[in-house]
């Protein structure tokens, strides 16, 4: 299968870049640019429509009560609670078609390409922010975003855009603790740019408003489509012995790459993957369920954040990927892929406790730095699931997790929207103690692969003898 795979010497196209970096950096500074801006407004309009108060607008949600026996106070609870159900039933309507795409998309990669599930989420991106600015511009009803999450399910989403991304950067490392630190530097630039895109979008809310900011990431997706058609090279050469992808063969083969992936592995294999599959999904499920919460969270009482402190707090955030990153770079060279696992789960699981308890502007910016290394499980979690799988498999496998990032996500708000609704009157910070919970059992799990007799050095000579079986043939 080798010869699927560009040789760079041998490139018939010196003008394109094997770096798909840029595009990750460039599709998530916009697409987290959006993801505060479209929380915040959807809080904004529902503050307003709800409120008699003439000086709270559409760029203003920075007003806060803190008087439990105002009004005002009860309707900025109601609002709280209204806005995390309504995001959570958003991202429930792009379930089904993100599911359904992620799978062939990634999975396509293995024959046919990788830029095909980097490209087609990006122009759904666009396209969502398009119909982002014709909400902010005419004020159309907030259910007008089903249909902007709907088609952005449709062209594959974020899920299937780092799939097909981490996809990409596996097909050119092939040294086993290369693939760690090129997988951790592509995490670092997704935090870094959602750290940077947090900034921005707070001080862009202040100075232009809600309607022009929404042209900001339209005009990046814009951009990265022009990088992605024009000078990103693909890592894989179509062969003469594939399917076309129209005919009964090549459909066939779009949805059995996952189910492949599994059917021709031995026990032992199929066994450590589903573990470590599973304990991705949860990590995944308690990390991005808390994150998801911290906007809601800093915007009420007793934080009151603005717009740009708010930002300014998912700067503070990018610490933590940049510290993930120097940290799988440092711990690769001495430790087990498990152990540096087990270093971020407990950093996590320190950190979000004491998010639960911050209720000052420097407490909830120092929590930061206990995070420090919150995120290097998964990554490094890629990076081994990658050295398990063949050089013609990681298309499937990422297709997999992609899968499970989609069906996590959307449990994850579902589970922590309704969790914080029902437990911000009481006590906010309780999500934040449910999400150390969680983290407990992929913990664990990784725990077990280690007393069953877990070796990293059996993962990688599984693949070389499956590729040596290969060269012999």
């Amino acid at each position: 299968m080798r010869s699927l795979y560009v040789d760079g010497h041998s490139s018939k196209t010196p003008k394109m870049f094997r770096l798909v970096e840029p595009v990750v950096a460039i599709y998530c500074f916009a697409s987290f640019f959006t993801f505060p801006l479209i929380q915040q407004y959807v809080y904004s309009r529902m503050l307003i429509e709800g409120s008699s108060d003439g000086f709270i607008n559409g760029n203003n949600i920075s007003h806060c009560e803190t008087n439990q026996s105002d009004p005002a106070y009860i309707h900025q609870k109601e609002v709280q609670k209204r806005a995390s159900l309504f995001s959570s039933t958003l991202d429930l309507s792009a379930l089904i078609p993100s599911l359904v795409m992620a799978l062939i998309l990634v999975s396509y990669g293995d024959r046919h390409g990788r830029k095909a599930s980097i490209l087609l989420p990006c122009l759904g991106a666009l396209l969502s922010v398009l119909i982002y600015c014709a909400i902010a511009f005419f004020t159309l009803p907030l259910a007008v975003l089903y249909l902007s999450y709907v088609i952005s399910g449709f062209m594959g989403g974020f899920a299937t855009f780092i799939g097909g991304c981490f996809s990409y950067v596996a097909d050119l490392s092939k040294d086993a603790q290369k693939k760690n630190i090129r997988i951790a530097f592509v995490d670092m630039v997704l935090g870094v740019s959602s750290g940077l895109a947090g900034i921005a979008s707070g001080y862009f809310i202040r100075e232009l408003g809600f309607n022009w900011s929404f042209l900001i990431p339209g005009l990046l997706h814009i951009i990265n489509i022009c990088y992605i058609c024009f000078f990103l090279e693909e890592t894989v050469q179509r062969s003469e012995f594939q399917q076309p992808v129209l005919s009964k063969e090549g459909f066939t083969e779009l949805f059995t790459g996952v189910f492949l992936l599994f059917r021709n592995a031995s026990c032992k294999k199929r066994v450590v993957l589903t573990l470590l599959l599973l304990a991705f999904m949860l990590y995944l499920l308690a990390n991005f369920g808390a994150v998801s919460l911290f906007t809601l969270y800093e915007l009420d009482a007793p934080l009151c954040w603005d717009s740009v402190l708010v930002g300014w707090g998912s700067a503070f955030s990018t610490f933590c990927f940049v510290g993930s990153f120097f940290g799988v770079y440092l711990f690769s060279r001495c430790l087990k892929d498990a152990y540096i696992v087990f270093i971020g789960m407990t950093s996590w699981i320190g950190g979000i406790i004491l998010v639960a308890f911050s209720t000052t502007t420097i407490a909830m910016m120092l929590v930061r730095i206990p995070l420090l290394f919150a995120a290097m499980p998964l990554p490094v979690l890629r990076s081994i699931m990658s050295k398990v799988v063949l050089e013609n498999e990681q298309g499937a496998l990422f297709a997999c997790i992609a899968c499970l990032e989609s069906i996590t996500g959307v449990l994850t708000i579902t589970i922590f929207s309704a969790v914080y609704a029902a437990t911000v009157m009481w006590f906010p910070g309780f999500s934040f103690l449910l999400s150390a919970g969680i983290c407990l059992l992929p913990f664990g799990i990784i725990g077990i692969l280690l007393l069953i007799g877990y070796q990293e050095r059996d993962h990688v000579l599984l693949v070389d003898d499956d590729t040596s079986t290969e060269d012999g043939s």
